[in-house]
């Protein structure tokens, strides 16, 4: 069986086990699963009994001590019930594991490994809970299932006649370790089978002596719960809130929240010290308490911890962080990893990488450089223990086809802009809605905040066109990252080789269906001989001012490139969804139709976020070491959620609305029609976001049906306040939050959320490396300033303008890790699961057939969607997805095979 962090089996006396269920009690209490919990029936009903025998007490005695024990002879009159669990098993095992198999096996045949319980949803008379029976699965060998690594093992009972319909299973693992257990299908009731799904880690009882509770298929409102289980739905909330107390173990599922204070390593070197985010003065959404130990140094570093000393202690890579067990990746996701995935590329191609280049790091100084990495790879250093055929496998990550198209598409216009609209950050885009251009920071820091680019210089580039004319026919966008950078510039600047600054770009829509970018301002912190350092460029038509250009494009790249990975990648999606996904498991039950709405886009996210913490937008992480911001990386992104960030402008039409780039129309998909029609993330995200939404409302139409449903509804209301105010505590009392009290508020609310995790996020991961593996095309950092007429290297750029372009862009180094963690992030996993698979996912949870009818739909209007895409991609009149060089846009494609494909729609946020 699957196993995590596990004991040795310990060999026990038989008859220190349960003795099989010759005795089974019909009815009594469902008790509490809480340690200390007023009630013992059921659920707690097997204990440690701390004898020298193995420290289980008998089923026999259990049921004793129960209070009521029926002979074989009394239950004549009973109902014969059987019960079927499945369970996964590993598919590698290593020679010991399998041993420990063949002893589990052993144990479930003679009945002493697995107790299980089905509690009624009616209620008994006497105990005034659910009637419950009780029995241990039997089977000396498993049976096979058509998977080959699911075994079934089967538990026979005999209930009384009047027990009711099961709503819910309690399950006790007598094992010493966890086992996944993947459903229960119980035979023999007149209602048909009932299946308990359940999908979930079943742990040890040494481990953790309450019972696990897997309710049945069938989604209930609290309010309609059935009685016999009311308890139980409560209890088992409860059971996974914690008490915000200690240190989490892996086994557990405890969902709380807390600040990012694991980001740094102050016990480490002070260099690798980061700031809290999630205070007063550094904002940010909550992410997965794990209680690890304050960190030993981090509360002498006054200068970084004024506020919040609490530093957590770090695990470094490769050990695990805490994240709930059913949140962690399951095999094939792991096997992937581990075959030079995420893991594989933290761990032992980028160490690797260091190693063999750190000592000679250097510069592209031509584009051959550049070439020959794709075409050979990266040498590198043999390892001791693994050889070179390690590193020739390890080295295949670096050459993959880009999906750019013509290599040199990059030194046009056309492509630059194009990529603004159809590129992996198509987000950031704007209608310029006003001149002059002003700066919302304080002037008194930063200097004027006028624009250096005026109505003259923007008048020349409209080929005859006035201003007035462009800006009432909606043809002047902008991409300006000023505000948003600028307080950081001069810090970053004083890193060692980065060099940057705050970018504004200008874009001209052309009749022709063709937009092009045609000024750009780049601007640096005032100083006390210039109070304003704002540098703005055209493209002119010399030699000299078209390399210039070049650069001015590159710098415009690497701000773009910076707010793409820390704002619109990592903080709006990753980070935003964890505390959604927190609250969903602490406040709605696994039967409330929310909670299964959801959980399919949640899978890995936690999982996934904690890696990044780990190794990615930790200090020394790759983000820092990679991308301009540097040390300064999440601070950017805490100011960005600090001003930018709120709910209700993360559903797409509100937020192309806010951007300019569409207006309300009633009658098209989304509500919205687009301003510039060939805009393929937006025109092809809003048939996803349609989807969803109809998908959505039908769902909540049909549970919420009766007046008053939604705010009545306790555990959706305190979900709801639970998001605004622990989730994202730092912006909860911002007015803007959506109030739940009505179908289309939540039906708006749940849309949003299943956008972020699919859709949104797909749009802007997936071509990571078909866009940015390419460093001319998207360089994350620039190392030189533009050279000036008067700098010392101004003449040296004259001579040699492509080594000044070059040796401004990432070292091979920085290159070469970012492409090997682009390409990770890049590629769907086989296990991946897509958002057309939703009707098959939910029909595994629900036994509603008119729910189910919803999911057929929205797959098939799914499958029309993608048709219509592929159509899109052969049209001529689209340029930014046809013509010669241009690759289609397929990012929003709802369905894609393993691997880096630039397409495809998962369920969740899982790399």
């Amino acid at each position: 069986m699957l196993t995590s962090q596990v004991r040795p089996t310990t060999l026990r006396r038989p008859d220190a086990l349960p003795s099989a269920v010759k005795h089974q009690r019909v009815s009594g209490k469902a008790a509490s699963l809480m340690p200390g919990g007023r009630r013992r029936g059921v659920v707690r009903a097997v204990v440690s009994s701390g004898d020298s025998k193995g420290g289980v007490e008998t089923a026999e005695k259990v049921l004793k001590s129960n209070g009521q024990l029926v002979s074989s002879s009394s239950r004549s009159g009973g109902v014969n019930v059987r019960a079927v669990i499945r369970i996964r098993k590993k598919m590698k095992e290593r020679l010991t594991e399998k041993i420990e198999d063949q002893w589990e096996s052993f144990i479930n045949g003679i009945g002493r490994g697995i107790l299980l319980q089905l509690i009624s949803q009616d209620i008994d008379s006497v105990s005034k809970s659910g009637k419950s029976c009780e029995s241990v699965v039997r089977g000396w060998l498993p049976k096979l299932s058509d998977n080959p690594y699911v075994v079934e093992y089967g538990a026979d009972f005999v209930v009384a006649r009047d027990f009711g319909q099961p709503g819910a299973a309690v399950v006790t693992n007598f094992h010493d370790k966890e086992f996944f257990l993947m459903e229960i299908v119980v035979h023999g009731f007149s209602q048909g089978p009932i299946f308990f799904r359940a999908d979930t880690w079943i742990h040890s009882r040494r481990e953790n002596p309450q019972s696990r509770i897997i309710f049945k298929n069938q989604a209930y409102l609290p309010s309609q719960t059935p009685p016999g289980i009311k308890d139980l739905r409560r209890e088992d909330l409860v059971s996974v809130r914690g008490n915000g107390e200690g240190e989490r173990k892996l086994h557990e599922r405890v969902y709380d929240y807390d600040v990012y204070n694991d980001l740094g390593n102050p016990d480490k070197s002070e260099e690798i010290a980061r700031p809290v985010l999630g205070t007063e003065e550094r904002p940010y959404p909550r992410r997965c308490r794990t209680g690890r130990r304050p960190s030993l140094t981090g509360i002498y570093l006054s200068s970084y911890l004024s506020h919040y000393p609490d530093i957590e202690s770090r695990i470094e890579k490769p050990d695990p962080v805490y994240v709930p067990r059913d949140e962690t990746f399951e095999e094939v996701k792991q096997n992937t990893f581990s075959r030079g995935r995420l893991k594989a590329v933290l761990h032992n191609l980028i160490p690797l990488i260091v190693s063999t280049l750190a000592s000679s790091d250097i510069p592209f100084t031509n584009f051959s450089d550049i070439d020959k990495l794709y075409n050979d790879g990266v040498l590198l250093k043999e390892d001791e223990t693994n050889g070179a055929k390690k590193n020739q496998l390890l080295a295949k990550v670096l050459n993959q086809v880009l999906n750019i198209g013509d290599r040199f598409s990059w030194l046009r216009d056309n492509e630059f802009a194009r990529q603004a609209l159809a590129g992996v950050n198509p987000v950031n885009i704007e209608l310029l809605k006003e001149l002059p251009i002003v700066s919302k920071l304080d002037p008194a820091i930063y200097g004027p905040p006028e624009s250096a680019i005026t109505r003259e210089i923007i008048a020349r580039e409209l080929n005859g066109m006035s201003i007035e004319e462009a800006m009432k026919n909606k043809k002047l966008f902008i991409l300006d990252y000023h505000d948003v950078l600028l307080p950081f510039i001069e810090r970053m600047n004083e890193l060692p080789d980065r060099k940057a600054y705050a970018s504004r770009t200008i874009f001209y829509y052309a009749d022709a269906g063709i937009l092009r970018p045609i000024v750009i301002e780049l601007s640096l912190p005032p100083t006390p001989s210039s109070l304003r350092n704002k540098y703005v460029y055209t493209h002119g038509h010399g030699a000299t001012t078209n390399w210039i250009w070049k650069l001015a494009k590159a710098h415009v790249c690497s701000n773009d490139a910076g707010i793409h990975q820390l704002v619109n990648h990592w903080l709006k999606t990753h980070a935003c969804m964890e505390p959604y996904i927190i609250a969903t498991h602490r406040q709605l039950s696994s039967m409330h139709p929310v909670y299964k709405l959801l959980h399919p886009h949640t899978r890995y996210t936690m999982e996934i976020n904690a890696l990044a913490r780990q190794s990615l937008i930790n200090g020394g992480g790759v983000i820092e070491a990679c991308f301009s911001p540097g040390k300064y990386a999440m601070e950017i992104s805490s100011a960005a959620y600090k001003s930018m960030w709120r709910f209700d402008m993360e559903a797409l039409p509100a937020d192309l609305l806010r951007r300019g780039m569409a207006v309300e129309d009633p009658t098209v998909p989304g509500g919205v029609k687009l301003v510039i029609e060939d805009y393929p993330y937006a025109a092809d995200g809003l048939l996803i976001w349609s989807a969803i939404k109809e998908l959505v409302e039908s769902y909540v139409e049909h549970y919420y049906s009766e007046p008053d449903s939604i705010s009545s509804d306790v555990e959706l209301q305190a979900w709801w306040n639970e998001i605004k105010n622990e989730g994202h505590h730092d912006k909860r009392n911002e007015p803007w939050w959506p109030n739940l009290d009505t179908q289309d508020d939540l039906s708006s609310i749940l849309t949003t959320m299943i956008w972020t995790a699919s859709g949104q996020h797909a749009a802007i991961n997936f071509g990571q490396y078909p866009f940015g593996g390419y460093p001319p095309n998207r360089p994350t950092l620039m190392r030189k300033l533009i050279p000036r007429p008067g700098d010392p290297d101004y003449e040296k750029f004259l001579h040699n303008p492509e080594y000044t372009f070059l040796t401004s862009l990432p070292t091979q180094l920085q290159a070469t890790k970012v492409m090997a963690v682009q390409d990770t992030l890049s590629t769907h996993s086989p296990d991946e699961e897509y958002l057309i698979q939703l009707d098959q996912i939910h029909r595994l949870s629900s036994n509603d057939p008119q729910v189910q009818k919803f999911f057929e739909n929205f797959s098939v209007e799914l499958e029309e969607i993608e048709r219509i895409i592929n159509q899109r991609n052969k049209n001529a009149e689209l340029t930014n997805r046809t013509g010669a060089g241009v690759p289609p846009y397929e990012l929003l494609l709802p369905t894609s095979p393993p691997g880096v494909t630039g397409r495809g729609i998962p369920n969740s946020i899982s790399i």
